[in-house]
């Protein structure tokens, strides 16, 4: 099916990058680089000259770290979503967070998407967006709370059960209201997985793609690639990049990134590839 959020529809065949803005002081990644509100806006803009047709902002770290209740939450993230919103109104604003409170304040802020990545830990999140109109992720986080992580963790069948989890929240969400058209699932790489469990899922991605529900993958430097090629947080690009390949192969609607040029260019390369997009330039053998 399309994948329709506010403006942007993404067919069956296309792609769309997902740029993350993290207004958090600890990030994995960043460090921090986008916590001031300023240099987030300035990183929007950049991301979006890039090619990201979405941003997704993230009020708190996903991994253990310090307590973030919901009003500070909210401080991060309502007021940012509302000038990324009003600056760039192409652009469809995702939030990540799995709290029903927030989920409720960043709508009206301009939210177009809200990004659960712990896997319906607060199942008000769905009715929410049902209530509200507006796209959600669907993701399998297994059998971890919110900001912890995975331990010995095992599955009988990881393909299987991740099929499972993110069918049985996206036919949910649609039995609440959600539009089928709004609703992505994603495996959620990393996220109660070890690294064994996320180069399975990104070999099988076909099996979610299947589905018929629009796909996001959110592979960008993490723990999986830094494994598999015993490299640190900063060195993960190409790696990454590998893996983001393989997932456009597969299906994979939207992906997840911290660098977004190199990215689009990976997915415009496997889609020409594949047939599905020309050539930006055919001179070679033609004049």
């Amino acid at each position: 099916m399309d994948l329709r959020l506010g403006p942007l529809t993404v067919h069956p065949g296309e792609h769309a990058v997902m740029a993350i803005i993290n207004r958090t002081p600890d990030s994995f990644y960043d460090r921090g680089s986008t916590y001031a509100f300023d240099a987030a806006l300035d990183r929007v803009a950049q991301v979006v000259d890039e090619g990201a047709a979405i941003v997704d902002v993230g009020g708190v770290k996903a991994g253990p770290g310090d307590v973030v209740d919901v009003a500070t939450e909210l401080r991060r993230v309502v007021p940012f979503v509302e000038a990324v919103a009003q600056q760039h109104p192409s652009v469809v604003v995702s939030v990540d967070t799995w709290r029903a409170d927030v989920a409720r304040e960043v709508v009206p802020a301009g939210a177009r998407l809200l990004n659960d990545t712990w896997s319906g830990a607060d199942p008000d999140l769905a009715m929410v967006a049902a209530e509200t109109g507006v796209g959600l992720v669907c993701s399998h986080a297994g059998p971890l709370a919110p900001r912890s992580r995975p331990h010995r963790v095992e599955y009988t069948d990881v393909v299987g059960e991740v099929l499972a989890r993110v069918t049985a929240l996206a036919d949910r969400a649609v039995a609440l209201g959600v539009a089928a058209e709004a609703i992505l699932i994603d495996p959620t790489h990393d996220f109660g997985k070890n690294t064994y469990h996320s180069l399975a899922l990104t070999r099988h991605l076909d099996v979610l793609v299947e589905t018929g529900y629009p796909v996001l993958v959110s592979l960008s430097n993490k723990d999986f690639v830094g494994e598999t090629l015993q490299r640190g947080v900063g060195e993960r690009l190409t790696g990454t990049l590998a893996a983001t390949a393989v997932a456009r192969w597969l299906g994979a609607r939207v992906v997840r990134a911290h660098e977004v040029a190199p990215t689009l260019e990976v997915l415009d390369m496997v889609a020409s590839i594949r047939g599905e997009r020309p050539p930006s330039v055919a001179r070679r053998g033609l004049a």
